[in-house]
């Protein structure tokens, strides 16, 4: 059964799909359990034709996603019926010849008779100095987008592929507040890193996810990281 919002408050969850090379299902079950208001996801697969994959967990999972993303690289993100969002947009991060792409997904969205929020999903990079230049590249960016307001509230999350110790994650610390608990997430099966989180500015209150709302899921069939949760009062 889903649960009751209200018109201030958004439940955000960010989750690694690994390019649902796992059990699409599992992962689907996984968040349909969570029943997010907002969905950030990295590891959104690109293959030709992975569309129709995306679509289906979409619908498996009960949320709506438009198409638009992923093309840049592999952030995304859905929505429920429940909230109202602009269509969302990827906006590509510098690379080098060679290297993985790299984007960020945001979109604004609000509950009903709510305050817009700007939502955004992050995949940062493995090598350290790309993921801090990265991340000051995003918060620049979203600085200076007029539909961002200075005062607006902005929600960030995603796969940081570091832990609260490093550089990348501490300029994020220092310009929004860290909104999720300190759980392991990486690797779901044995989890000893801390590499998923979520920020946020604007918000009265913050209630990180309770672990217990997932017990008796498969998780590690799910993905290879764990999913992170917040409701957020705005």
């Amino acid at each position: 059964m889903s649960r009751t919002a209200s018109p201030s408050t958004l439940r955000v969850v960010t989750y690694n799909l690994r390019g649902l090379k796992d059990d699409p299902a599992a992962a689907a079950a996984v968040v349909r359990r969570l029943d997010p208001d907002v969905l950030l996801l990295q590891e959104v697969p690109r293959y030709p034709g992975s569309s129709y994959a995306i679509s289906s967990f979409a619908r498996q999972a009960g949320l709506l996603w438009s198409g638009r993303t992923r093309l840049v690289s592999g952030t995304s993100l859905m929505t429920h019926l429940r909230v109202e969002s602009t269509d969302s947009q990827d906006r590509r991060l510098k690379v080098g010849l060679r290297e993985n792409p790299r984007s960020y997904t945001l979109a604004q969205v609000r509950q009903v008779g709510g305050p817009w929020v700007t939502v955004v999903s992050v995949h940062l990079s493995l090598v350290g100095a790309q993921r801090v230049d990265h991340v000051r590249t995003v918060l620049a960016e979203l600085a200076d987008d007029p539909r961002v307001p200075d005062d607006g509230a902005l929600v960030v999350g995603g796969d940081l592929n570091e832990n609260h110790e490093g550089e990348a994650w501490k300029i994020v610390a220092g310009e929004l507040v860290e909104v999720s608990d300190d759980r392991l997430t990486f690797p779901a099966s044995r989890p000893q890193h801390r590499l998923d989180a979520l920020f946020s500015r604007g918000h009265h209150q913050a209630r990180p996810g309770d672990p217990a709302l997932l017990e008796g899921l498969d998780l590690r069939a799910a993905s290879d990281h764990l999913p992170v949760w917040v409701d957020l009062t705005f």
